[in-house]
């Protein structure tokens, strides 16, 4: 344990500037990803605190704050900002993209070797980045926030994010009390395997999962929200649950989608085969009428329904082989090399 423990201390330490490097190494060592939408008033102390916290560090660091089609004037305080913080880089969206998206274009525009995320409203403490950071030298991909004192409304907060962190937990084995915590810490090769699409950006411990990435969690502090309006509510519950069900199926069948699809295929042909049996036996051996009998047309259906869903899973095999292998992806991930 302690000489694991130090191989990934040493290995992290080779991208942490030490106190007599930093100034000569211009090598970003942290990005700070922040998504912005409609968060004019709390800009100015957002940038302030980020700032405030990490020029008490050693290692360089930048902010990039990716502007996510806002409409109160966010756009035009990130470019004033950007002129007295040279850390601060923004990127403009042309609409509103959402969450997912903003944080897609942190990741790919992020040049640091290790990544915090965290939310524009201020209810995150930027204190506790250097919390997370120390956590990541432990040997882990990635540190998860817990806002084990969140300040949230509770009926229309603090009960659905419960619910849906034990739901999500639950289906993805990754055990973590606070899924939709924006604070987290990762390195940045963890991120670059990831790809985000529609709203997985609250599923980024599960997407890490997948990727065999080591992920632990800390407390870190909350604050109520000062200025704005939040911008999530129950209507997103629908669009979680079926991202959900993307994740599961992908922790599951990513590379081999013809064992999910090819099970109820087997299972459906199975029975409407015996089904036809039995219509068969009633209707040759019998002579019994069974063209008015619900069990003919489910037999049909069934039969059919096997034969679709063999397709599919032939289809999905041929579009998993085309992911992998258009974009060189392997279908494995090595956390280490000995001997080479």
């Amino acid at each position: 344990m302690v000489s694991s423990l130090s191989y990934h201390q040493n290995a992290l330490s080779d991208t942490l500037p030490s106190d007599q490097s930093v100034a000569s190494d211009t090598t970003v060592y942290l990005s700070v990803v922040i998504p912005i939408y409609n968060e004019f008033e709390n800009l100015p102390a957002l940038i302030d605190q980020v700032s405030a916290v990490l020029d008490q560090e050693t290692y360089s660091y930048e902010i990039i704050c990716i502007d996510d089609g806002s409409k109160d004037g966010s756009t035009q305080r990130l470019r004033e900002l950007s002129q007295t913080c040279k850390a601060l880089r923004a990127i403009i969206f042309r609409r509103n993209y959402g969450q997912t998206a903003a944080m897609a274009a942190g990741f790919a525009n992020a040049q640091g070797k290790v990544i915090v995320t965290l939310d524009g409203d201020l209810q995150n403490d930027p204190r506790d980045i250097p919390v997370l950071l120390e956590k990541l030298l432990e040997g882990y991909d990635l540190v998860s926030g817990w806002r084990k004192q969140r300040q949230d409304a509770a009926l229309t907060r603090l009960l659905p994010s419960k619910i849906a962190n034990k739901l999500i937990a639950k289906v993805t084995d990754v055990r973590l009390h606070d899924y939709g915590c924006s604070l987290k810490a990762y390195r940045a090769e963890l991120v670059a395997d990831m790809n985000l699409y529609g709203e997985l950006h609250r599923f980024l411990p599960a997407l890490a999962f997948i990727e065999g990435a080591r992920i632990t969690e800390l407390p870190v502090r909350h604050h109520p929200r000062r200025y704005g309006q939040s911008k999530y509510g129950l209507g997103r519950t629908f669009r979680v649950m079926m991202d959900l069900m993307t994740v599961a199926f992908m922790k599951t069948f990513l590379t081999r989608p013809m064992h999910v699809f090819g099970v109820l295929g087997m299972v459906s042909l199975v029975a409407g085969s015996l089904l036809g049996i039995y219509l068969f036996v009633l209707r040759i051996l019998l002579q019994q009428p069974i063209g008015g009998r619900p069990l003919l047309m489910l037999a049909v259906v069934l039969f059919l329904a096997g034969i679709q869903l063999f397709c599919f899973g032939l289809l999905a095999e041929l579009l998993m082989r085309t992911y992998h292998e258009s974009q060189n992806k392997p279908i494995y991930r090595v956390r280490e090399r000995v001997g080479f």
